[in-house]
Order: C-alpha cells, then structure tokens, then sequence
C-alpha cells in the first residue's frame, strides 16, 4: 500500500472452518473434534482465534458437524477473544456452502476465513495484518494467503497457483506443479455468496470465478505454516513449534 491509498479498516468477522469429519485423523477423532486436537500446547482452533483476536477481529462465525456439541462447550470456555458464533451444519455443507449459511452472522462487509487444522507463525509483521494492508475491494475479490509449496510441512501435493508480478493467482494447469498452496487463509466478500443456493459447494468454485475476472489476488506467508492432518504430524508439529529453525523467511 502506497503513502496515496486510502486507509481501510481490517475486517472485524471472520468465518473459521471447523465442520470437518477428520477421517485421516482417527482413531483420535472419533472422540474429539479434530479443530480441539491440541498442538503446539493448544487446541488448533485456539491457534487460529487467537490470530484473529491479534488482528482486531471482533466477532468469528464457528461452523460446526461432527462432534460439534464438544466445540461449542470449548468456545464457551473461552476467555478472550473474539465473540464466537457457532454455525451448526446437520449435513456438511463443505467451505463456500458453510458460508452461504453463515451470511446472517458475516455482516455486509469483507472477512476473513481461516481453516482450524492449519497453524502458521508470523514474520515480522503478523500475516493478518499484512493481508489487511493489501487489501483493495475495489480490484479485489479475494485475497489469498499463500504458502510457498517447498516450505509447507505437512504438505506432499503438486501445489495450487500461481502469483504474478502484480499479485494476482492462477490456478495449476493439469499435471502443472505450482510454487503455491493456498494456505487456508483468505479475505473475501460477502456478496460473493450472495444469491447462491444452500447446498454443498467449495471455495474453490468462487475462487475460479474471482481468478477468471481478475480479481483473485495473493499474497506470499514470510513465516512458517504446518498442516496437521494425521496423528503422525502432531509430535513432529509439536517439535518445531517448540524450537522451529525457521520462523520467518523472506518474501
């Protein structure tokens, strides 16, 4: 952002994604939620709530399926940050469908939305902040937190996008690896799930739509980022946390 730009507030909700079955993590999840597995001495979804109280957000919109009575009690049990209302979906509904019915609670302004079974650290300046910096809605409909593919613990794939001098993504093209992964963080707006029908659908379907108008935008993460998505990578998760070698890294 440039001297000449307008200041913009940061976003004060945020939708946290927390409705997953876990299935590669069992037989843990078949007693705890996998968002309440703890790693790194908390449980994942305190990772991300806690970012999102740092970065200002006053309200998070929780959705919930499995277990999702033993989520409600956590965040009932909470005592900071931010107010947290829980979405209950009786079927899941996957990442854009959960929002669609989160709508009421998102407000009529930009938000954040941030995966529970993703843990990242901070470079110099938290990553929320930084995306809230580069924010612009009038060229941007969403603004993707992305993860350098080489970096990424936890991942194996071949990558997701793209990032142009100017920050805008494009998708992999068939049996194309990519220097990216979405990280499981973004910024969107609410009139992007406007209007459509309840029912299960992805992210990743409005994303196509934003990247093929223009307006789907990245940004690079100059920290660490883990997935944990098995029982194996909890200890060794746990083990950099502890004593990561690499906090941040340059852009």
């Amino acid at each position: 952002m440039t001297a000449n730009m307008p200041k913009r507030a940061p976003p004060e909700r945020a939708m946290v994604l927390a409705a997953g079955l876990g299935l590669r993590m069992r037989p843990i999840t078949l007693e705890t939620p996998k968002p309440l597995i703890a790693v790194g001495g908390q449980p994942m979804l305190d990772h991300a709530l806690d970012r999102l109280d740092d970065a200002g957000v006053d309200l998070a919109v929780v959705n919930t399926h499995w277990l999702g009575d033993k989520i409600a009690a956590h965040l009932k049990a909470r005592r900071r940050g931010p107010r947290t209302v829980i979405s209950h979906e009786p079927e899941l509904l996957e990442t854009a469908g959960g929002i669609v019915q989160a709508l009421p609670h998102l407000g009529d302004g930009p938000f954040f939305v941030v995966n529970s079974d993703i843990i990242w650290l901070d470079g110099p300046v938290p990553a929320l902040t930084r995306m809230a910096r580069i924010w612009d809605p009038a060229t941007m409909d969403v603004l993707l937190l992305l993860m350098p593919t080489v970096w990424a613990v936890g991942y194996e794939g071949a990558g997701d996008y793209h990032l142009d001098p100017l920050g805008r993504c494009r998708y992999r093209k068939p049996n194309e690896l990519a220097p990216f992964i979405a990280a499981g963080v973004c910024i969107t707006k609410p009139e992007l799930y406007r209007g459509l029908a309840p029912g299960k659908r992805g992210n990743l379907e409005i994303w196509k739509k934003a990247e093929a108008e223009g307006r789907l935008y990245g940004v690079r993460h100059d920290g660490a980022w883990y997935h944990v998505g098995t029982p194996d990578a909890i200890p060794e998760v746990d083990a950099q946390l502890k004593a990561p070698a690499v906090r941040w890294v340059e852009p």
